[in-house]
């Protein structure tokens, strides 16, 4: 896509947030969502090499709206100012809804990409099925982690949202219990695009998103269990 564009785009909207600029430049809009759509189609398609399960996901499903959700929020501006999508299987974008492992990319105006993978926030019923996984299969989630393309390109997973103690009935000396302390479990990086050379964008979502891969086999593993423990 034209990168350069899209930029330019973003810069201009997050200095003119407001409905008479967006529809005044509404056609500036449509060809730069065309052309996201294109490249998330694409995305899904290198996603489908090495995990099956979202081969056949709707590129149209996978993209954000750009409009904000201003309902309970202080901040009234009404549009986003990146362009972002996030694929999962059945087109299941929002782990909060469904719960499960997603690839999550966006693009903002000042030439970055971030992306990567796994669950933000996830509901209880994902939270306890994570934790629960991490203590039964400690050695997967070690190998998962350790993976030699997952620590090149992300290091580890985010420290966000931990609590300050351990959650009830585990085990504080378990060897992730820092892990295990965290509410959300997700990959990412952040990296500063070439707008002139917007060919290298997709080889490296591709080849970004297959560096997660191990940790979303594992997290896909934990809803196993939690449909087995349900049955």
């Amino acid at each position: 896509m034209h990168l350069r564009d899209l930029n330019g785009y973003l810069q201009e909207l997050a200095e003119n947030n407001n409905r008479p600029w967006f529809i005044m430049n509404k056609p500036r809009y449509d060809i730069l969502r065309e052309e996201f759509l294109l490249l998330v189609t694409q995305v899904i398609g290198e996603l489908g090499k090495f995990d099956p399960a979202v081969k056949f996901c709707n590129p149209k499903k996978a993209l954000f709206r750009i409009n904000r959700d201003v309902r309970f929020a202080h901040d009234k501006r009404p549009y986003k100012t990146t362009f972002s999508a996030a694929v999962a299987p059945n087109d299941m974008r929002r782990p909060s809804m469904a719960g499960g492992p997603t690839y999550y990319f966006q693009l903002n105006g000042q030439g970055q990409l971030q992306f990567g993978a796994g669950e933000y926030m996830p509901p209880p019923h994902r939270l306890r099925a994570l934790r629960r996984h991490m203590v039964e299969d400690a050695a997967g989630f070690r190998k998962a982690l350790n993976h030699k393309g997952l620590k090149a390109r992300y290091g580890t997973i985010q420290n966000e949202g931990k609590l300050q103690r351990p959650p009830k009935g585990f085990d504080p000396e378990h060897e992730h219990i820092e892990f295990i302390k965290l509410k959300s479990f997700f990959v990412w990086t952040d990296v500063d695009l070439d707008l002139n050379d917007p060919d290298a964008l997709l080889p490296l979502l591709a080849a970004g998103f297959k560096d997660a891969w191990p940790l979303v086999q594992w997290m896909r593993a934990a809803k196993v269990e939690e449909e087995q423990d349900a049955a």
